[in-house]
């Protein structure tokens, strides 16, 4: 059984995600081992599935514990999480790196135009000191097509940050500033700006390097600092190719070929109605190589025009890099 993922990224509406969706359903749920056992042991008849509420969605935590990928295929590259020492990592075998730069490509280019037009700047000391982020992948890759004589990576120096910054506003360049949300802390306790055309993008966590705070107090802070109108956000993780955005209050959305659920987090089979609180689900029909199917251990909830809000992390589950945001 074959599938061409090619159609994934020409999703445009509902019935499109719908079919696509059920096709990538079959495929993984024959081709993919540790989704096959985990849909037979529920009982799932994958004949019987002809919808995606029907979906059975396989707990992240899967990607610790097993190689998620289809059978017989070898990784071109494999994805880590982030994590405190002794931490079990997620691991995630990426078969077709193509798809993933695809993914965040044309869902940089939805939400934020062409990446030619910015200066990327990246401050993500926590990100650099590591192997295997996805995140550095992107952002490599993001800040090579900028082609902006400024675009790169700001090490842990302030000074040189506010002094790009100041110039690039003078010249009137739009720019995105992506940073671990320590690291913008630690900026803006040194530094205030008044830069209302900067994009300021936090990708969430403190890496133990700072206290956990509140999405609404982080916010205020860092656009007092930087003198912006909304902060940013992206929603993304190691085991998904696909990334989410927020343009500001906390409000996520998703390039076509994604979508979140959410499931009752008393009962994981059951999917909750838009305004209710639930577990995340998500659907990234870019993972059509590994599972694009899975159950996440953040609480978030729907909004009725189709956005989304992360309200923080199951009780007990481990700290990830991205969004853990506590409300």
């Amino acid at each position: 059984m074959s599938i061409n993922p090619q159609r994934i990224f020409d999703i445009s509406n509902e019935q499109d995600f719908e079919t696509v969706a059920l096709e990538v359903f079959r495929y993984q749920a024959s081709c993919v081992p540790v989704y096959r056992d985990f849909i037979s042991y529920l009982g799932v008849d994958p004949a019987g599935v002809t919808h995606t509420s029907q979906v059975p969605f396989m707990p992240v935590e899967f990607f610790k514990s097993h190689p998620v990928t289809v059978a017989g295929y070898q990784p071109e590259i494999t994805f880590t999480s982030s994590g405190t020492t002794g931490m079990v990592q997620s691991r995630h075998l990426v078969t077709d790196v193509s798809l993933y730069v695809q993914s965040f490509r044309k869902a940089f280019g939805l939400f934020y135009g062409d990446i030619a037009e910015y200066a990327f700047l990246a401050l993500l000391p926590a990100y650099q000191e590591r192997e295997g982020s996805s995140l550095i992948y992107m952002v490599d890759d993001l800040i090579a097509r900028s082609g902006h004589p400024f675009s790169g990576y700001v090490l842990s120096d302030p000074a040189s940050l506010a002094e790009k910054l100041e110039l690039l506003r003078q010249q009137r360049v739009p720019v995105i500033l992506i940073g671990v949300t320590y690291a913008l802390l630690d900026f803006v306790e040194a530094y205030r700006l008044d830069f209302p055309g900067l994009i300021v993008m936090e990708t969430g966590g403190m890496k133990g390097r700072r206290k956990e705070m509140v999405r609404e107090e982080l916010h205020q802070r860092l656009c007092r600092g930087f003198g912006v109108p909304a902060i940013h956000s992206e929603y993304g993780m190691t085991e998904l190719l696909s990334q989410g955005y927020s343009a500001g209050g906390g409000l996520f959305r998703c390039p076509p070929w994604m979508k979140i659920l959410l499931r009752d987090i008393n009962d994981p089979l059951t999917l909750l109605e838009n305004g209710k609180t639930g577990g995340i689900n998500v659907i990234d029909l870019a993972n059509v190589h590994s599972c694009a199917f899975i159950a996440t251990q953040d609480l978030g909830r729907m909004h009725p025009d189709t956005g989304f809000e992360v309200l923080g992390r199951f009780d007990n589950s481990d700290i990830r890099g991205c969004n853990l945001l506590v409300q």
